[in-house]
């Protein structure tokens, strides 16, 4: 018997009717005023990659742009928080980063594949330093998971990581402006703030949706993984590790909650795709209507009452 979430999660118009209504409420964001079209365009580019990632790796066995659709609907809802340009940059890299990484699965010769990786990772360690202490964790998953390291790998991804402040430092030797190289020099990475730091309503009911999302999504798939392929197993084992490495490090520093929840809400997308599409209990059922009704209420709530300055980089206090 297919119900709701299963005529919802295996229709062809899901992803279309998703992205309309996410266009619609970033067009009025827009109009507003407190969102601008490049920090649209790039949401739409990291909408897409989303896409490229669960067909390339086939991370649902059954026709279904869920994965898509819980991203679009996620980062809609959060849309205030991640607005601004430099945390959806930290997003897109991020995505691009798993997108290149999970190509490189058992293969210990993709050297290239790794060093635009890490690339990305130091990309975006660029924008928020912090971005960092995913590498270490994403070494380790790239020989445990992928079973993808070696040390040709491991140095293509080493150079990868420091090839964008090799960037930094030619622009700050060419314009004679060493801002950027000064706050890199500054940035405090083991800071623990207390728990009220950068917190806020809206911060903490788009985070804590995102993480229930993603608790739900990693239950089902570790209770029904046989059911799927080693490769799509280890991918996903990979996104877990990294939604629980998230969660402790939003603990430690919910200063840095913006950029924490654009990264959570790439791997909760994912968890929660194959939970929406692989189940069809009523049980199931009624947890995707409710979800997707807190979804739209959050949306509702951070559009209407959680309007942050956003070209104020220190309101996040990142740094």
């Amino acid at each position: 018997m297919k119900r709701l979430q299963n005529r919802i999660a295996e229709s062809r118009f899901a992803l279309p009717v998703t992205s309309v209504y996410a266009v619609a409420l970033w067009l009025a964001m827009c109009a507003a005023g407190f969102r601008h079209y490049v920090e649209l365009a790039v949401f739409a580019v990291a909408a897409y990659l989303m896409a490229e990632l669960n067909n390339r790796n086939a991370l649902i066995r059954v026709y279904s742009r869920m994965v898509s659709c819980t991203f679009i609907v996620l980062g809609t809802m959060a849309a205030p928080l991640l607005g601004s340009l430099d945390v959806l940059a930290v997003q897109l890299c991020f995505i691009a980063a798993y997108l290149l990484l999970c190509a490189a699965y058992q293969d210990k010769r993709a050297q290239g594949k790794m060093f635009y990786a890490f690339a990305f990772i130091g990309a975006a360690s660029v924008i928020h330093p912090q971005s960092l202490f995913f590498s270490l964790v994403l070494w380790v998953l790239t020989g445990t998971n992928l079973m993808a390291m070696s040390w040709r790998n491991f140095w293509a991804s080493v150079i990868g990581l420091t090839m964008p402040y090799w960037f930094v430092g030619g622009y700050c030797a060419i314009t004679g402006d060493f801002g950027i190289a000064i706050r890199l020099m500054h940035a405090d990475f083991w800071n623990v703030a207390p728990y009220s730091a950068g917190i806020t309503a809206g911060t903490a009911v788009t985070y804590g949706i995102t993480l229930l999302v993603a608790a739900i999504g990693a239950i089902h798939f570790l209770r029904n993984s046989y059911k799927d392929k080693i490769r799509t197993r280890m991918i996903y084992e990979m996104l877990i590790t990294l939604t629980v490495f998230t969660a402790a490090l939003a603990v430690l520093q919910p200063q840095n909650a913006a950029m924490l929840t654009a990264i959570l809400t790439v791997n909760a997308s994912v968890l929660a795709g194959h939970f929406f599409a692989l189940t069809a209990t009523r049980a199931t059922n009624i947890v995707f209507i409710l979800l997707t009704m807190l979804a739209v209420a959050a949306t509702a709530f951070n559009i209407l009452g959680y309007m942050p300055p956003v070209n104020n980089l220190s309101t996040w206090s990142l740094l």
